[in-house]
């Protein structure tokens, strides 16, 4: 692993991974309107789908944050409605289909552009052949971590209160101590989470480039992004709280308005839909080209990608055009 300390920054994935989709823009529009495009757009419809779906009561206040769950919100809070619940998996089955198909094309296509191979629409759709399964997999088992550690910290709030009762205290469930209690788990839950998901940011990249699945694909991950977390950190709450503001933000503002007013299907309505979905897909596809920007740089900052440098093009300087202007980019790998 290289000791010199590294210079690259958020900006710097972010401007590296936007050369790579200039050079090749008419190819990943190509794949976000496949892919991206529904995506974002569904994600915005959704909540308003639902509600016009279920009949809800157009005085009720209704938002993206406070009710996307499976849950009537009026009659019972703790019982599901089976058609309720329906509709709601299939709709996340369709989500996560359409963000597997959009990462492994996209991440395929932006890897071959780093190289400066070229990048075609039908090798994009093969590699979903070797990719798709995997990706399901490694989704799966970081679902079932991710359960895991709930399951844990609510044993631990479990244990805690049998503790209390066991000593002969009363716990007020109602008061402010209790509440604290649990607001500071929950901050702590979120940490947790927060830390995992920065490890594992590069574990879809290496699925589908190392053909490394599960586990073993998520270990992998933590290894690489060690002396690069902050920037990994960075990238993540940067496109996420983009893309949660602006996704949020516009279906919560088309329920509440919509059924406040009747215009869902009026052109101001349609128009802010149509806009927020295609800012909601370009965020999507920089953030995927930046993950796989971020790993390639991973690897040079561990030592990994000289030698690949050197089978690829069998020269110690490589020059790779990223955009249409034919810029040259240099990537020139040092170690001590």
């Amino acid at each position: 692993m290289s000791t010199y300390p590294h210079t690259l920054n958020l900006w710097g994935v972010l401007s590296q991974s936007k050369r790579i989709i200039n050079a090749h823009s008419r190819h990943f529009l190509a794949l976000s309107v496949f892919f991206l495009l529904p995506l974002s757009f569904s994600l915005i419809i959704y909540p308003t789908f639902q509600f016009t779906l279920f009949n809800w009561n157009s005085n009720l206040s209704f938002s993206f944050f406070t009710s996307l769950g499976p849950f009537d919100p009026i009659q019972n809070l703790t019982r599901p409605d089976p058609e309720y619940l329906l509709v709601f998996f299939v709709y996340a089955l369709f989500a996560v289909l359409l963000s597997l198909f959009a990462f492994a094309t996209i991440t395929y296509s932006t890897l071959h552009g780093f190289y400066g191979r070229p990048v075609k629409l039908i090798s994009s759709m093969k590699s979903l052949i070797y990719s798709f399964l995997p990706l399901v997999a490694t989704l799966i088992v970081s679902v079932v971590i991710c359960a895991l550690v709930v399951f844990l910290f609510g044993l631990f709030v479990a244990v805690v209160v049998l503790s209390v009762h066991f000593l002969g205290f009363e716990v007020d469930y109602a008061s402010n101590y209790f509440m604290g209690l649990v607001v500071l788990l929950g901050v702590v839950l979120v940490l947790v989470f927060i830390w995992m998901q920065v490890n594992w940011s590069l574990a879809y990249v290496i699925v589908i480039v190392e053909y490394k699945w599960g586990y073993e694909s998520l270990r992998r991950s933590a290894y690489l992004v060690k002396g690069m977390r902050w920037v990994a950190l960075s990238v993540l709450l940067f496109f996420g709280v983009l893309i949660g503001l602006l996704v949020g933000g516009c279906s919560s503002f088309l329920v509440t308005v919509g059924a406040a007013s009747g215009g869902w299907t009026s052109f101001g309505m349609i128009l802010q839909m149509v806009v927020s979905s295609g800012f909601a897909t370009l965020l999507m596809l920089q953030s995927i080209a930046a993950s796989v920007v971020l790993y390639m740089y991973c690897k040079a900052l561990h030592g990994e990608l000289a030698l690949e440098i050197a089978e690829e093009f069998a020269r110690e300087y490589v020059y790779l055009p990223f955009d249409n202007e034919k810029v040259p980019h240099v990537v020139c790998v040092v170690q001590g």
